[in-house]
């Protein structure tokens, strides 16, 4: 079975057979999913469908397109939704840099909220980076993350995850190691530990080939799955145990 550890199926792309897609995902391979928010009212949206639904799990957190310096009622919103018991991860949380939507300085110090909330609760943290790897890996040392996390959607070098993978983090890839342009990805396919490893959607988004053109969904994560197994040089089938349990033990999940 295939642990999808991001997607936001709470949004509104989903609104029309988020149902139906959900009672699919025995049939279609898929044993659990991550519902991630990006945003407050995203967040709450997560976990409401986590708790209809025992193979979901929910993380919250406000993503760096969406970051804000928090208020302190904002702030006990979100302590009350990460404390929740089918919350299993903050997030996605980080830098974002390639827009500049949100001003640099709030998006630090929405980060730096977040994961001390992170560390208050005992939450691994669920991090997005984008044209933003010096910030972000400065800030990493400096904080020093004592109950771990994701990269979500690794988009960075060999050099950039061995930093990640020293701080405790598990390295997640997405449909875009299959994109005929993803040459960086393949060597940091390879190199993360198999016991670091994640896969994931982060669907709607990033359809893998030979889904590309489509609104991804959680079923869609095998196509990932295949195509790090065979970079790795190894069966499906131990990917996706592998995988499976690297997610299960992070999230501190029992089946």
């Amino acid at each position: 079975m295939l642990f999808d550890t991001h997607a936001h199926i709470a949004g509104e792309r989903f609104d029309a057979d988020r149902e139906a897609l959900i009672a699919a995902f025995a049939q279609n391979g898929i044993g659990r999913v991550c519902v991630v928010g990006g945003d407050l009212a995203q967040s709450h949206a997560a976990l409401a469908l986590a708790k209809r639904f025992p193979m979901l799990s929910a993380a919250v957190g406000l993503c760096p397109q969406d970051a804000q310096v928090l208020s302190d009622a904002q702030l006990a919103d979100l302590r009350a939704m990460a404390a929740d018991a089918d919350t299993v991860i903050l997030g996605e949380i980080g830098l974002d840099y390639y827009y500049d939507d949100v001003p640099r300085e709030v998006q630090m110090t929405c980060l730096e909220q977040q994961t001390a909330l992170a560390e208050e609760l005992a939450l691994p943290v669920s991090f997005h980076v984008r044209d933003a790897w010096g910030d972000f890996l400065a800030y990493l040392k400096r904080a020093g993350l004592r109950h771990g996390g994701i990269m979500h959607c690794w988009s960075g070098s060999v050099e950039s995850a061995r930093e990640c993978l020293d701080a405790g983090l598990y390295i997640s890839f997405a449909g875009t190691v299959t994109f005929a342009n993803a040459n960086k990805l393949l060597d940091a396919a390879r190199y993360v530990p198999a016991d670091r490893l994640l896969i994931e959607t982060d669907c709607p988004y990033l359809a893998p080939v030979p889904m590309r053109g489509r609104r991804n969904e959680p079923a869609f994560v095998r196509h990932t799955a295949q195509r790090l197994a065979d970079l790795r040089g190894v069966a499906l089938a131990q990917l996706e145990q592998q995988t499976y349990e690297n997610a299960m033990k992070l999230f501190k999940l029992k089946d």
